[in-house]
């Protein structure tokens, strides 16, 4: 079966020949969103655009915020930054990247409808050009993760003139300041990105053209790599890992993930929220007490990732130590069910990313969740198709999973706050609002760490919006003779210094 399968891949996508050169073939394991920063959300995405859009600043394997676009910085003060950039650099147009692009991104990923930096940066008050090559930024307020959130999307810098020409579709050809310029993508099957030669850091460039090639199938992918029709994929399964370690024409490199995987539960958006399970919250923790996320853990995960019962994981400073995974209790689940007054089974549908692990670990919370009497069916989806059915509310749970940020602001304030651009479920709290606001502009870790576990309490046990599961691992393999790579806890590809030997 699996040969057919790789045969057939193959066939189509024209992979089987011998690699020129520098020319670097990448396996996703899911087909990204639009290639547009302000407007994307997948993080396959951000693998694609590690390519194409540079950022001000980006983060190291140390996880420390390190200069990309800009040179440096400076707070003028707790609610003014000034940023310095870097000289000569240019977009793939040919236009400069000044203080004046800056500016327009920035102002882009405020304002432009349907954003999802929108919520990251929202404290922005206004961006100042103060030359070519210094920019302002006033905020409203002081703003702890504000730095971090420009290392990721809201701090990619587009050309102003392609995306004025482009508008709403400048996701179909973007045009950035990265190593790598657009030449085509073909839905479900390929993007593929070349060298630009006018790259500020050309040095660090060795490859000649990148093909991220789009295969959910795991099994299909791994193989794929092993044939030599792949030289690197984004990740493989934690069962694979012992596989690809014996083979020594292959290696492997694991770190522990920034983010987590968690059920996401529509409490009010749309019709699909008018349910039990989105109308009571103790509907809710009964279905979160029916789990046992160590279990769901070995049999899916081989035990290699971490149960969790929050968004921040163990190795990060702000990780709320006692705030733990309640133990599986069906007595005590099936009496909340009582309690709530629903006839049982209750019918509930998860929605699910087409993945394999995926909809294994959803059989394994459907039959778990079965003996607390819940009726489980599965909705599995393509998985931007299925981003898009959790922003209009077409779904009452989600299994979902965010690839996670250093700062804990970003693994929580978009995801948490009423006002929040990817709060899918729309849950909304007063309290839980201002004490993540509280928590952005505190300064000192101790007090923010405070701050979380308030946080944690009332939105994760007494209101139930969401249920963490556990903290993954990055698991990526690569052919022997790919030299250069960096595995960064974001689990992002960066592709300066790499080449093939």
């Amino acid at each position: 079966m699996i040969r057919r399968l790789l045969l057939a891949t193959c066939a189509v996508l024209g992979l089987c020949a011998a690699a020129q050169a520098q020319n670097l073939r990448i396996g996703l394991r899911e087909d990204p969103d639009i290639l547009d920063p302000t407007l994307a959300r997948t993080f396959v995405g951000r693998i694609v655009f590690a390519s194409l859009c540079d950022k001000l600043f980006d983060i190291n394997e140390r996880l420390e915020i390190v200069p990309q676009l800009a040179t440096g910085y400076t707070w003028e003060d707790p609610r003014t930054l000034l940023i310095t950039l870097r000289e000569g650099v240019r977009f793939h147009d040919g236009e400069a990247m000044d203080a004046e692009a800056v500016r327009y991104s920035l102002d882009r990923h405020r304002n432009m409808q349907g954003s999802f930096r929108r919520g990251e940066i929202n404290t922005i008050e206004a961006v100042e050009v103060v030359d070519p090559l210094k920019v302002r930024i006033r905020l409203s307020a002081p703003s702890a993760p504000f730095l971090s959130q420009l290392t990721d999307r809201a701090g990619m810098i587009v050309s102003p003139k392609a995306a004025e020409a482009g508008g709403r579709n400048f996701g179909t050809r973007p045009v950035c300041a990265g190593p790598f310029r657009f030449v085509e993508r073909v839905a479900q099957d390929r993007i593929v990105v070349e060298r630009f030669p006018e790259y500020w850091n050309a040095a660090a460039i060795h490859l000649n053209r990148v093909t991220y090639q789009i295969i959910t199938d795991s099994t299909v992918r791994l193989a794929n790599l092993q044939s030599g029709a792949l030289e690197m994929v984004q990740t493989i399964d934690p069962d694979d890992v012992a596989a690809v370690r014996r083979n020594n024409r292959l290696r492997v490199s694991v770190s522990d993930e920034l983010g987590y995987q968690s059920i996401t539960f529509n409490i009010g958006n749309g019709a699909r929220a008018q349910t039990p399970l989105g109308q009571n919250a103790r509907v809710r923790e009964a279905f979160e007490l029916a789990i046992d996320r160590t279990a769901l853990n070995q049999v899916v995960y081989e035990g290699m990732y971490t149960p969790t019962a929050q968004p921040v994981p163990p190795a990060n400073p702000f990780h709320v130590a006692d705030f733990r995974p309640e133990p599986r209790n069906l007595e005590r689940a099936r009496a909340l069910l009582r309690e709530a007054g629903v006839t049982t089974p209750l019918r509930v549908e998860m929605t699910i990313p087409n993945s394999p692990d995926l909809r294994q670990a959803g059989e394994v919370i459907q039959a778990m969740v079965r003996e607390a009497g819940f009726d489980l069916r599965l909705n599995t989806m393509e998985f931007a198709s299925s981003l898009q059915a959790a922003t209009r509310g077409d779904f009452e749970s989600y299994l979902l999973a965010w690839s996670g940020r250093v700062d804990p602001d970003g693994n929580s304030w978009t995801f948490i706050h009423s006002r929040g651009p990817q709060n899918d479920g729309r849950y909304a709290n007063p309290e839980v609002d201002r004490l993540l606001d509280a928590a952005r502009s505190e300064p000192d870790a101790g007090k923010r760490r405070e701050l979380y576990g308030q946080i944690w309490q009332i939105s994760l046990r007494q209101d139930r919006h969401r249920i963490y599961l556990w903290h993954r691992k990055n698991i990526v393999a690569h052919t022997a003779r790919l030299q250069g790579y960096v595995n960064v806890p974001d689990g992002i590809l960066r592709l300066q210094g790499m080449r093939l030997q």
